[in-house]
């Protein structure tokens, strides 16, 4: 199984714990993030590059709930996939096309405008694609792991392969 989180999901994990450290010496009660505050961040290696992320909550690498927010560009796919826990999608701005099943074929699916919500129970086999600029928000029980029904379409052994 793959992990996702990894260097880029601690480091914004950790930039956020700081920032909320500077308010408080307690466990703060209360977070609020504004878009200028966000750290984005390339997307690790078990996803396509192209696409930058950032987490608002929990650290996805850990055991616990998070949430994390994923930009990603005009014609982004994510091959078919499963996760070992429920995922929840919230489409912020542009359309994520989202699928089941274990062959990629963007003429099935179902097309998530900018409002929209989704979820995926554990092991449900999936993949999805966008349709102009689209960034989500994801919310799920750690440790988040990504796993592609086919292995060869883990980007980050392409990456290793090609080093």
């Amino acid at each position: 199984m793959r992990k996702l989180a990894l260097v880029p999901l601690v480091f914004v994990t950790a930039v956020l714990a700081a920032d909320s450290k500077k308010t408080t010496s307690m466990a703060p009660t209360h977070l609020v993030v504004t878009p200028e505050a966000m750290q984005w961040v390339d997307v690790p290696p078990v996803l396509p590059p192209g696409a930058k992320m950032t987490v608002l909550e929990g650290d996805p690498s850990k055991k616990g709930f998070f949430v994390i927010r994923a930009k990603m560009p005009d014609g982004y796919r994510i091959a078919p996939h499963w996760h070992p826990t429920r995922e929840r999608i919230t489409v912020i701005s542009g359309t994520l096309h989202l699928a089941m099943g274990d062959t990629f074929d963007t003429s099935k699916g179902d097309a998530m405008a900018a409002g929209s919500f989704g979820y995926m129970n554990a092991r449900m086999h999936h993949y999805a694609w966008t349709e102009g600029p689209t960034e989500i928000q994801v919310a799920a029980q750690g440790p988040f792991q990504l796993n592609y029904v086919n292995p060869k379409d883990d980007p980050s052994k392409a990456a290793k392969a090609g080093k």
